[in-house]
């Protein structure tokens, strides 16, 4: 791969990165609200989707034992931080010190964002007599969604910053998807989190990805696409 030219120009992308927070803001904070005013028509809807999902985890073993091994380890935040750790050690070695800081600031940062949102709002997982699995902390919004929506999304930015060929990219596309919308459907196919926790990760996870994009872009030095001192 190679960093984008000197004379890359970065208001475009500063713009764009601004609109799409925007756009990705105003249903994260109206979501926000219904979860936290427990909106009746939300709530109900939240209930159905996950009571019919859980009968189907319950009657497929075999969907649900791969649904685990997928949430556990192959999209769990934890996969999903040590990918992102290593991009940022990769960027330093290369000399993109500036680059590298800021992914793993941004990815730092998710974390607190997620686990305050968390603590703040405070929800209840689904509860079932016969569960398929279980998960600790309050459910919204759903850490591995958000986790996963930032990681994948952010390292897009960075493929696209260093312009690979299109081929990459489209493999790299396909991949976050397949990551993003899977890990969301395993929370949900488990019955660890309601329909509306994952879509809460997946907004504000995209939310995250446009305010670090627009700050960087603003910032000194974004020009060398490199993100060097």
């Amino acid at each position: 791969m190679h960093p984008a030219p000197l004379d890359t120009p970065t208001r475009p992308a500063a713009h764009r990165a601004a609109l799409a927070a925007v756009l990705f803001g105003v249903p994260s904070l109206l979501l926000l609200l219904l979860v936290e005013l427990e909106w009746g028509p939300l709530i109900s809807l939240d209930e159905a989707v996950s009571r019919t999902t859980h009968r189907w985890a319950v009657a497929d073993p075999g969907v649900t034992r791969a649904s685990r091994v997928l949430t556990d380890w192959v999209w769990d935040p934890w996969t999903m931080r040590a990918l992102c750790a290593v991009v940022v050690v990769w960027l330093a070695v290369r000399g993109a010190r500036r680059l590298a800081l800021w992914l793993a600031g941004t990815c730092l940062l998710a974390s607190m964002v997620q686990q305050f949102l968390k603590a703040a709002v405070d929800r209840p997982r689904p509860v079932w007599p016969d569960p398929v699995d279980s998960a600790h902390y309050a459910a919204f919004p759903s850490g591995h969604a958000m986790t996963a929506a930032v990681v994948c999304g952010l390292l897009l930015w960075l493929m696209r910053l260093y312009g690979v060929r299109r081929a990459a990219w489209r493999v790299a596309v396909a991949l976050a998807v397949v990551s993003v919308a899977g890990v969301g459907a395993t929370r949900v196919w488990l019955g660890v989190h309601w329909p509306t926790d994952v879509l809460g990760g997946w907004l504000l996870g995209a939310l995250t990805v446009a305010l670090a994009v627009m700050t960087y872009t603003r910032g000194p030095g974004s020009r060398t696409g490199t993100g060097t001192p």
